[in-house]
């Protein structure tokens, strides 16, 4: 049986089931766990448990991992198996440094090449953002926050920032999970608002201002000198409410 052929669809936290082949889901839904902060660095992402929960070979799993080990996010060692990544204070500030740039650069392109229609997905990003927050779905709105940064980068019309952001996306919210201080917070409203609003007058220099400050805020909660979070890969996992019988996928 060809696994690729066989898409497996499981219900995402809000109830709404994946699509594509079995490596593209496990791959999505680990992905958007980081993105969540629900998976905390150094977890041990071990193929079997992962292969038991949902339901397919190790073999795809190693695919879902081997992509995520080549965005920075998830760590593989020989003979050790894999791990979500723990940034060290160093690679934090060069992560960080690099997201400044490359959000500079897509701020520019999205005043240039933003659509109407993009802007107004973005704005009803924003506002699904708040919900989430207001109904205590704090991951959710975590994730929220960090896909509307992607769905800028893809306004920006530049598919390798795109693909660089994606990467720089996910491993800073393992840095905020790892380093953030105080009480844990996220992106403003206010602030993409106004980002949204700057783009849309095609203003860039107010556009790139707001960005940096935003960079700021961000950057200004980290300790560089937990909560929810978690290692227990079948509890990050329970809203997946697998069916334990399921046969096992092999090749």
């Amino acid at each position: 049986m060809n696994e690729q052929l066989q898409p497996l669809k499981k219900p995402t936290r809000s109830g709404k089931a994946r699509t594509g082949t079995q490596d593209d889901i496990v791959y999505a839904h680990i992905f958007d766990a980081i993105l969540e902060q629900r998976l905390a660095p150094g977890t041990k992402l071990s193929e079997e448990a992962l292969g038991e929960i949902f339901g397919v070979s190790r073999t795809i799993i190693r695919r879902a991992l081997s992509r995520l080990a080549h965005e920075g996010v998830v760590l593989l060692r020989p003979n050790r198996g894999a791990v979500v990544a723990s940034p060290s204070v160093d690679e934090a500030r060069q992560i960080f440094f690099a997201r400044r740039m490359v959000e500079r650069a897509i701020t520019e392109l999205a005043v240039q090449h933003a659509s109407a229609d993009q802007l107004s997905e973005l704005r009803q990003m924003v506002t699904d953002e708040q919900d989430c927050f207001a109904r205590g779905d704090r991951g959710a709105g975590i994730r929220l926050s960090g896909e509307f940064h992607l769905k800028l980068a893809e306004a920006a019309k530049n598919a390798p920032l795109v693909s660089f952001q994606r990467s720089l996306v996910s491993q800073t919210s393992l840095i905020i999970a790892q380093y953030e201080s105080g009480n844990r917070s996220h992106c403003s409203f206010d602030e993409h608002n106004e980002l949204i609003d700057a783009i849309a007058a095609r203003d860039s220099e107010k556009a790139v201002r707001l960005m940096m400050h935003h960079m700021d805020h961000i950057d200004s909660k980290l300790n560089l000198d937990e909560d929810s979070a978690s290692d227990d890969l079948h509890a990050v996992f329970s809203h997946l409410a697998l069916a334990k019988k399921k046969p096992r996928i092999t090749r």
